[in-house]
């Protein structure tokens, strides 16, 4: 049950009006401001406490050997794990001699708050020292979503009755001491000692710089800080650097009234290539740029990029303004896990913290970038652009496998396979059908034939690849794709899995199609019309297992027959039952981790809609509700989309509630770690596509909205083919209106629709068929509020 909120529920800010430090960690993921580039977590301003420390560059990272009990051929010999880089948003305070610590003394007054709008983390605080000085500390934090390279702290401190002498020590340090990770949870990061080698140290005047090397990856880290100090007259500053620190600091006496104030601009860079001195010049070129604009400048030039933003993507929701606030918060952190990437992977907690080693997993293509393309669609290309990046590697990884084409890692930072575990890493191929999905959503949508040209068809021919070599025909010409894992996690190298052949089907006739379009791009790959009738002919002969006796189809082939997991003799505590049951057991059973045929009702809807009735996608859905236990975050929201469409909305209700609170909630005990991006996505997913019933619709679109009831109205713009379309949705009637754009026909439930931007067009929502409600396994019902 979601017994207890953290932050007060407003629209457009998260907001905690107390300290309390046994959630600490907690709040230092949902404070967390990020570029996609650049990553600061919600650490206090003065360091310590701390539950977690972490400064992020996206793709920074050290190699560490991956354990094995027994060596076997082809698995991963390196891992990769992302790291705690130069910390530059340290703001240490001394007041009277006593150290500004929240552990000591008496705290009066502490809020923190994160502004979606302005996209800002704010902290305003009034505290007693152990001896008596009062004072009041206000800090601003901005991670710029304009200049890449650039994060700031504007930084207050005010005596409030008394004469005080006050010390600020502004820092860079490097190799921060950091928490063991929990034990026995696959979630967590690996903690690596010290990753930083010194290479150069600066302070001169107001001006810091520290540039490091990682001992393996040899990857070159530069981090340099320049201020504005304001004060009275007096305050003086001074500066030093050792081996991993470089401090600023400034000294001042302040009556009651007067203020000291002090503007930090950070630089970050990174590289794998260049020199010391040229990542040096790097940093302070970025410091100068983000100084010509200034502390104003840059608030201004957030809020600038975020109106925009806002403006193509906000969703509105009216009667419930918890999921109102949720469904913000996710734009906000997807925005920020995305916006600035810039050909580097999204990871599953993007860069709010350490969980999962930082890596990236299909996640990103198959619940980030589907909101992303119709928002924000240049993240999209910039993302698929990065996958390209790493063909060689997928290239090299299917050679050792004995395939052809590319295989996509499960889990990676830098593109090579980072996962020990074969049966839940390489054996699960449909990464890569989903990297191909992506690459056809983003191009229905955009239009963008220029990418689909440079990028997506060599993408969707590798994959392509891979899938004709993974699978076989039979004797009858029936083509299988066998010993291969699906989205569900308790259930592996299982034959024909459903979402994976369905999947694998689409990416095929994608591929012919992209090399139909494009043959001189076809050429040079060495695509010919034997290769491309071969596609066609897997993909149209590709089975899907079904069970006539039950009338639903098979997760995978053989799953209807094995015994059904003991749900009444699992407790409460147990769950998840992947740390507490071997998987031995969870592989022989009939239960779910995540959604998976269900999954593929979704995206795959199309093909079940040209062979399937509602009926069969209703029954489907009452037989694997009962076996799904949703231990992963990804599954909330996709039981949401596949409810609603069955008409069981107060269901798909509580499941949107459930992901749209996975963190601020934290409903999984692991917000610590880093925000849950694919689920905070999923909230998108939920709405959007469960209650507005989007789907694509090649380069079009189809709606069929229905609310529940505690939902007064829905509303959502998206982006398609340059055009900007909004959907108004209430209990009885549905909006339609081209803001801009040429005319457009999407289809509201069924039936053609053309907008042509003279007006909004309305039409009726006809009633949800009325069907038993599904029940959940013993102890996993939706998380009540």
């Amino acid at each position: 049950m979601i017994t207890h909120r953290s932050y007060t529920v407003e629209p457009w800010a998260v907001r905690e009006t107390d300290l309390n430090l046994d959630v600490l960690a907690q709040s230092e993921s949902v404070f967390a401001l990020s570029n996609g580039h650049v990553g600061w977590r919600g650490n206090l301003d003065e360091g310590e406490p701390h539950g977690l420390p972490g400064s992020y560059l996206n793709g920074v990272h050290e190699l560490h050997p991956l354990p094995y009990a027994e060596a076997g051929y082809g698995y991963p010999e390196s891992g990769q794990t992302v790291i705690d880089v130069t910390n530059g948003k340290i703001v240490r305070l001394l007041v009277d001699d006593e150290p500004f610590d929240l552990r000591y003394g008496r705290l009066v007054a502490h809020e923190r708050a994160l502004d979606l709008r302005r996209g800002v983390l704010e902290r305003s605080c009034e505290w007693v020292s152990p001896a008596g000085s009062r004072i009041r500390v206000r800090s601003t934090r901005l991670v710029s979503l304009t200049q890449r390279a650039i994060a700031a702290v504007a930084y207050e401190v005010e005596p409030v009755d008394s004469r005080t002498r006050v010390v600020i020590q502004s820092e860079l340090v490097s190799n921060e001491s950091l928490p063991a990770p929990k034990n026995g949870d696959p979630r967590a990061s690996k903690a690596l000692k010290s990753p930083l080698e010194h290479e150069e140290g600066f302070a001169d005047g107001t001006r810091l710089r520290l540039v490091h090397r990682t001992r393996h990856s040899g990857l070159r880290v530069a981090v340099a800080a320049d201020h504005v100090v304001d004060g009275p007259e007096r305050t003086t500053t001074s500066s030093e650097e050792t081996v991993d620190l470089a401090r600023l600091t400034v000294t001042s006496v302040l009556e009651p009234g007067q203020r000291l104030r002090m503007e930090k601009l950070v630089a970050h860079g990174w590289s794998g290539a260049r020199s010391r001195p040229a990542m040096s010049d790097q940093v302070d070129a970025a410091l100068a740029a983000a100084a010509h604009s200034g502390w104003d400048g840059l608030l201004d030039e957030q809020r600038g990029y975020l109106d925009d933003f806002w403006a193509r993507a906000d969703v509105e929701v009216d009667g419930d303004e918890e999921i109102q606030q949720a469904v913000r918060f996710a734009l906000f952190h997807v925005l920020q896990a995305g916006a600035r990437a810039e050909q580097r992977a999204i990871p599953a907690k993007g860069l709010t913290g350490s969980g999962y080693d930082g890596h990236a997993f299909w996640d990103t293509e198959t619940f980030v970038l589907p909101l992303l393309t119709y928002t924000e669609p240049g993240a999209v290309s910039e993302a698929l652009r990065w996958r390209q990046k790493t063909l060689p590697a997928a290239r090299e990884r299917a050679e050792q496998l004995g395939l052809h084409g590319a295989a996509f890692p499960w889990r990676t930072i830098e593109g090579s396979e980072g996962s020990a575990y074969w049966p839940a890493g390489t054996a699960a191929f449909h990464v890569n059908a989903a990297v191909a999905d992506a690459v056809v959503r983003y191009t229905e949508a955009t239009g963008d034939t220029g990418f689909e040209r440079d990028t997506g068809v060599e993408l969707l021919v590798e994959t392509a690849r891979l899938w004709r070599s993974l699978g076989h025909h039979d004797h009858h010409g029936v083509f299988h794709i066998d010993g291969v894992t699906g989205p569900d996690e308790y259930s592996a190298v299982a034959d024909d899995n459903t979402y994976t052949n369905l999947m694998a089907r689409a990416n095929l006739l994608a591929a012919a199609e992209a090399c139909g379009r494009h043959p001189e791009q076809a050429a040079a790959l060495g695509v010919d019309d034997e290769e491309n009738a071969a596609w066609r002919d897997a993909a149209e002969a590709v089975h899907i297992p079904y069970n006539d006796e039950l009338g639903v189809h098979e997760q995978h082939a053989g799953f209807t027959r094995y015994q059904q997991w003991d749900f009444a003799g699992t407790r409460a505590d147990q769950y998840p039952l992947m740390l507490h049951f071997p998987y031995f057991d969870l592989y022989r059973k009939q239960v779910i981790k995540q959604a998976d045929l269900v999954l593929a009702m979704y995206l795959c809807s199309g093909w079940f809609e040209e062979f399937h009735d509602e009926e069969q996608i209703a029954r489907n859905f009452a037989y694997y509700e009962p076996l799904t236990v949703r231990d992963s975050s990804l599954s909330a929201c996709v039981q949401a989309v596949v409810a609603a469409r069955a008409g069981h909305l107060s269901l798909a209700y509580a499941y949107t509630a459930e992901a749209a609170l996975m963190d601020l909630a934290d409903l999984e005990n692991n917000t610590r770690d880093g925000l849950h991006i694919a689920s905070l996505a999923g909230t998108w997913t939920a709405l959007v596509a469960g209650f507005g019933g989007l789907r694509r619709d090649g380069d079009s679109l189809r709606f069929a909205p229905r609310l529940p009831e505690r939902f007064s109205r829905l509303a959502f713009n998206l982006r398609l083919l340059d055009r900007c379309l909004r959907v108004e949705i209430g209990p009885d009637k549905a909006t339609y209106t081209l803001l801009s754009g040429t005319p457009l026909t999407i289809r509201h439930h069924g039936t053609p629709l053309t907008l042509n931007g003279d007006g909004p067009v309305v039409r009726p929502v006809p009633p949800s068929d009325h069907r038993p409600a599904p029940r959940q396994p013993r102890h996993r019902d939706p998380h009540a509020r």
